[in-house]
């Protein structure tokens, strides 16, 4: 029987991948369990396992624009750690990656072998992370590219738009930043499809189909719950101005699917609906 380690197994995406992977034999360990800047711990903790699903990370984007080394230790160390230790272990690894890998300079959606440019701190990290591991483990290392995460186990855009929905008449949401809303949910099937399948180790962008920006997305979330979408009001991200830069455009492409005979994920639409009926937007707003 397979064996699976989850490291960030607290996080929103690791709680979905202990769902996706029920009834399986899985370890599954929070950020107080295993510190992936740890090499002896992590490699005493992936030992006798034989998939590495890496869910942790430091993903407070704005603060690492002034604590890169704390992002680094965690984003880059972390999953050369792991990679190392699964390596040794004949072990495979996942290593969920970002779009902020790059510049958000595209007009059509990213190829997986796009050279990367961060932007940022934290995308620079998660770069580094992908390099690293590759690096380490280059015969047995996924990396799976994602973006604009929403789900049930966590604090995330979706949930923050229907909490100010109930203190709010109108929310007002950027228009001129595209990306693909994506489910962790979705995400996690998705991790585990690309497993059983023995697909070929490489990249993968893992993203819920077509693309939107903030403000459509927004808009969706409302209709979907019941709100009135007119309450969302278009700005730009002139008005938002934070630490960190976003990438103005992070739509993902998904050529290596097929390669690999794996249909890619549904259409984001349909993910945020399936979402919901499964009660992952579950803040009440008042209406």
């Amino acid at each position: 029987m397979t064996t699976y380690l989850i490291a960030g197994a607290g996080g929103m995406l690791g709680q979905d991948l202990q769902q996706a992977l029920a009834g399986r034999d899985v370890t599954a360990l929070s950020r107080s369990d295993l510190d992936v800047t740890n090499l002896d711990a992590v490699r005493a903790a992936v030992a006798g396992h034989d998939v590495v699903i890496n869910a942790s990370a430091y993903t407070k984007v704005d603060d690492a624009e002034a604590n890169e080394d704390l992002a680094f230790a965690v984003n880059a160390t972390g999953a050369q750690n792991l990679a190392i230790a699964a390596a040794e272990g004949n072990a495979r690894l996942v290593q969920v990656s970002t779009d902020y890998v790059f510049d958000g300079s595209a007009t059509s959606p990213y190829d997986e072998s796009t050279p990367l440019n961060p932007i940022s701190a934290y995308g620079r990290t998660k770069a580094e992370g992908e390099r690293l591991a590759l690096a380490a483990h280059p015969d047995g290392t996924y990396i799976v590219r994602t973006a604009w995460l929403y789900g049930a186990g966590g604090p995330n855009f979706a949930k923050t738009m229907l909490r100010l929905a109930a203190s709010h008449d109108t929310v007002s949401v950027v228009t001129d930043q595209l990306g693909q809303p994506t489910w962790t949910g979705d995400l996690a099937r998705q991790i585990v499809e690309l497993l059983d399948a023995d697909a070929a180790p490489g990249v993968y962008h893992a993203t819920n189909a077509g693309q939107a920006s903030w403000f459509d997305f927004t808009q969706e979330i409302f209709r979907v719950v019941g709100l009135d979408p007119d309450r969302v009001k278009p700005t730009t991200s002139a008005e938002f101005v934070r630490p960190a830069p976003r990438p103005d455009y992070s739509v993902l492409g998904h050529d290596a699917w097929a390669r690999a005979g794996i249909s890619p994920m549904r259409n984001w639409r349909a993910a945020l609906s399936a979402a919901h009926s499964a009660g992952v937007l579950d803040t009440t707003p008042t209406v």
